[in-house]
């Protein structure tokens, strides 16, 4: 097995140096696409390496695979499946990358990783429309249209395709009824109202493991945002309680003493140890640098 391991990785290595002069015994067939997929996939738990080396090996090799299909024009159950996948791969990323973001080189990974993530995603949609049209079996298209739906919590998305409130007007009524499609525009609402409260409820109780792997990377924004309102809003007289606070946002009290301090905001203590955040502070602003990765409190993340 280790040897077959290491002839299939010699392989997907010279399968991507080059794709200029690609002749037509270079394109490899479904079956094999599939099992070179699943063989990568297997990599995404390697220790033997950091996540973001790993992650690379893994991008250029899914993206050779999405040129493979693309050239067969291949659009059946089996490729859709293959999207899917990468999608998942794209995601658990966008979580994982987003904790190292700090960092330029591997800010630009990030980026670069959610290009992916959206084109990944509108092939997909492509690949639901023609199979919709053919009447072919569509398993999970609300779970992943919910994925393009959260990703626009974010400020810092690529430009791709139509806005959202025409895209939503393009989607089949039973998919933007279903379960996963109402809670991404449920999230979306709260977070564009300013609701954090509402937001990290729902969050918290009906979050799937990879729309939080989405959303986790936004909830510090989210509490960015909670904290300039309680400033602006709060009475001066009257400092909010962090343990509350904490509470609300869904993040442990240390973690929020950090947050309001990057957000340039003091913290006391009262004569009963209570820690406190005073309002009317003049000093808020976001940081220049991002924020730290804090996640959501009692929920597991990627």
């Amino acid at each position: 097995m280790e040897i077959l391991a290491e002839l299939l990785q010699a392989w997907l290595l010279r399968r991507t140096m080059s794709t200029l002069h690609m002749q037509t015994s270079d394109i490899r067939p479904p079956s094999v696409l599939q099992n070179t997929l699943k063989y990568l996939l297997g990599l995404l738990e390697s220790t033997s390496h950091p996540f973001d080396v790993v992650h690379d090996f893994i991008f250029d090799r899914t993206r050779s695979i999405r040129q493979d299909l693309t050239m067969q024009q291949i659009i059946n159950e089996q490729a859709i499946d293959m999207y899917e996948e990468i999608v998942k791969f794209h995601i658990t990323s966008h979580c994982k990358l987003a904790r190292y973001s700090g960092k330029s080189d591997e800010s630009s990974l990030y980026y670069l990783n959610m290009e992916q993530l959206m084109k990944c995603l509108l092939s997909l949609f492509d690949m639901y429309d023609t199979a919709r049209r053919s009447k072919g079996v569509i398993k999970n298209e609300a779970e992943f249209r919910s994925y393009y739906v959260l990703l626009h919590l974010g400020c810092k998305i690529p430009t791709m395709g139509n806005s959202l409130s025409l895209w939503f007007c393009r989607i089949p009524f039973s998919i933007l009824q279903s379960e996963e499609m109402c809670l991404a525009r449920t999230l979306l609402r709260y977070y564009r109202m300013g609701d954090y409260k509402q937001f990290f409820s729902t969050t918290a109780t009906g979050a799937s493991h990879l729309q939080l792997c989405l959303l986790e990377p936004f909830l510090n924004e989210v509490r960015a945002q909670a904290l300039a309102y309680i400033n602006l809003c709060g009475y001066k007289v009257n400092p909010y309680p962090l343990t509350h606070l904490s509470k609300l946002l869904m993040i442990q009290e240390q973690d929020l003493e950090s947050l309001c301090s990057a957000c340039g905001l003091e913290t006391c203590i009262d004569e009963a140890g209570t820690k406190l955040l005073p309002a009317k502070q003049a000093s808020f602003s976001l940081p220049k640098l991002g924020f730290q990765s804090y996640g959501l409190l009692n929920r597991d993340t990627c």
